[in-house]
């Protein structure tokens, strides 16, 4: 199985979540997700199968979602809004996204990575 992993390479999150994959022997390709953040299909795909919802994929933490004040955006904001936010600007996503096409992962917890992604 090879999944498509989405990191961004200065992520300290990304960089736990790439050695765990490494040390489980998960092939992957890696997608910069800054330089090349998933389309707004591929959004909607990823959010179908996650289960979660639009607002999970966004980074709360980073500088990005604070400078644009994206808190108070998404109160209002309809699901089609924060696709297009997201699909804007790679910082704005919730980081890393793995998926193998049917499974999705947000972030990275290793209980969630070791019932999803262990072979």
């Amino acid at each position: 199985m090879t999944v498509t992993f989405y990191w961004y390479p200065n992520c300290g999150t990304c960089k736990k979540a790439k050695k765990w994959l490494e040390e489980e022997g998960v092939d992957y390709n890696s997608v910069h997700i800054v330089n090349e953040p998933p389309s707004q299909a591929e959004l909607k795909s990823l959010m179908g199968k996650s289960e979660l919802p639009a607002r999970k994929f966004f980074n709360t933490s980073g500088k990005k979602y604070r400078e644009l004040n994206m808190k108070e955006k998404l109160k209002e904001a309809s699901e089609d809004e924060m696709v297009e936010w997201l699909a804007s600007d790679g910082m704005l996503i919730k980081r890393p996204i793995v998926t193998d096409g049917e499974n999705v992962t947000v972030g990275f917890k290793e209980e969630t990575f070791e019932k999803t992604w262990k072979a």
